[in-house]
């Protein structure tokens, strides 16, 4: 080959390199900006138990008599210790829960959206075309109220 055709050795990950140091610096940038991001649902199940059972440590100090304080103790042991090889076995399961509990959260507002934009186009409807009685008069209010509906006796 001639000089010219040759190129020279290069790293043929660079390109891979580069990108993974972008993306850890750009990681990095946002743990300043926003903080640590949540861990997968398994992992905050372990912090939610480990605050619960720091919590309920500080309070059974203030529980008089030692029977208390054991039988306290020994209630959040075995809260964890029933809950640890669930998350050890399956950690996927509260990802997937957690993603469907998103999902419904979805749903519930979609249908919440659809209900209330029914609900505001038929007030926008009934604004335009006031209905009429059979002598010709408008069924609307002239007290000041524009709402459709009917009037509340709050008395």
């Amino acid at each position: 080959m001639s000089d010219a055709t040759e190129r020279p050795d290069l790293d043929a990950d660079a390109w891979a390199d580069a990108c993974a140091e972008d993306l850890e610096e750009e990681k990095a940038r946002r743990r300043a900006e926003y903080g640590t991001p949540p861990g997968s649902a398994a992992e905050e199940l372990r912090k939610l138990l480990g605050a619960v059972a720091d919590k309920v440590s500080e309070f059974q100090t203030s529980l008089p008599g030692v029977a208390a304080q054991s039988a306290v103790q020994q209630i959040v042991h075995q809260a964890k210790s029933a809950v640890e090889p669930v998350i050890e076995r399956n950690p996927q399961v509260f990802d997937h829960l957690a993603a469907a509990g998103g999902e419904l959260l979805a749903a519930y507002r979609s249908a919440v959206q659809g209900h209330e934009h029914r609900w505001t186009q038929r007030a926008a409807d009934q604004e335009q075309s006031p209905a009429r009685q059979p002598d010709g008069k408008s069924d609307r209010k002239t007290d000041g109220d524009q709402g459709p509906g009917e009037q509340i006796d709050l008395d």
